[in-house]
This record gives C-alpha cells, sequence and structure tokens, in this order.
C-alpha cells in the first residue's frame, strides 16, 4: 500500500469522483443523455459507455498496476466528453446549473486533465 501522502489522498479522490460519475451514467441517465450533442448518435448507448469506461478508469486508478494506463484513460475521456460540456452551455435549460458554472466547467476540464496526467508517470 502507498504511504498516506497528499498524492495519495488525491489519487483515492479522483479514483472516487470517476468511479461514482460512472454509477450515475446509470443512475441518472436522463440527464446525461440530455446534454448530449445531436450529432453524436445512439445517446443512450454512449452514455452507457461512458459510464462503464468512468467506472472502469475509476478503479482502474486504485491499483499500483494500472494507475498509469487509467489516468491515461482519463484523460482521453476528458477530451471526448469535453463537446457534450459545450452543448450543455450552449443549450443550457432552467433545470440545469447556472450559466456560470456550465461556463467554468470548461476551463476547469483542463485542470482536470491536468490533475489525470500528474498520474501518467
Amino acid at each position: 500500500m502507498e504511504n498516506l501522502d497528499a498524492k495519495s489522498i488525491s489519487l483515492w479522490i479522483m479514483a472516487t469522483i470517476y468511479t461514482i460519475a460512472g454509477i450515475l451514467h446509470f443512475v441518472i441517465p436522463k440527464f446525461y443523455m440530455r446534454i448530449m450533442p445531436p450529432w453524436i448518435p445512439y445517446h443512450k448507448l454512449m452514455v452507457q459507455l461512458s459510464g462503464i469506461a468512468e467506472i472502469a478508469l475509476g478503479l482502474g486508478l486504485f491499483f499500483p498496476q494500472t494507475k498509469a494506463l487509467a489516468a491515461w484513460g482519463v484523460v482521453l475521456l476528458l477530451i471526448a466528453v469535453f463537446p457534450a460540456n459545450v452543448y450543455h452551455f450552449q443549450s443550457r435549460t432552467r433545470k440545469d446549473p447556472p450559466t456560470w458554472a456550465l461556463l467554468l466547467r470548461l476551463p476547469l476540464q483542463l485542470l482536470l486533465i491536468y490533475w489525470a496526467y500528474t498520474f501518467t508517470y
């Protein structure tokens, strides 16, 4: 087991966040389907696949043997879902978070990518 330092705690937080986020794709799929850009086909399937990917990557971050590969997967996943975040900002409804929060999420995605990248080596 790794030492309990700030980087290890950060890794466990990230792993937990992605695992829970992936589970939420199956708990509240309508939310994720609503933010899918219309040009992406098979919305339900894509939500399910991205949920499976988040769960697998989140769990992969927990193990030293798969941590780096899972972190690269998170980087790629964050890049892949960026268009959905842009579309969510552009198509916001009253049910969605405030416009400022959706706008803030866009550059925050770069920080999330960097955070995942720090575990790729």
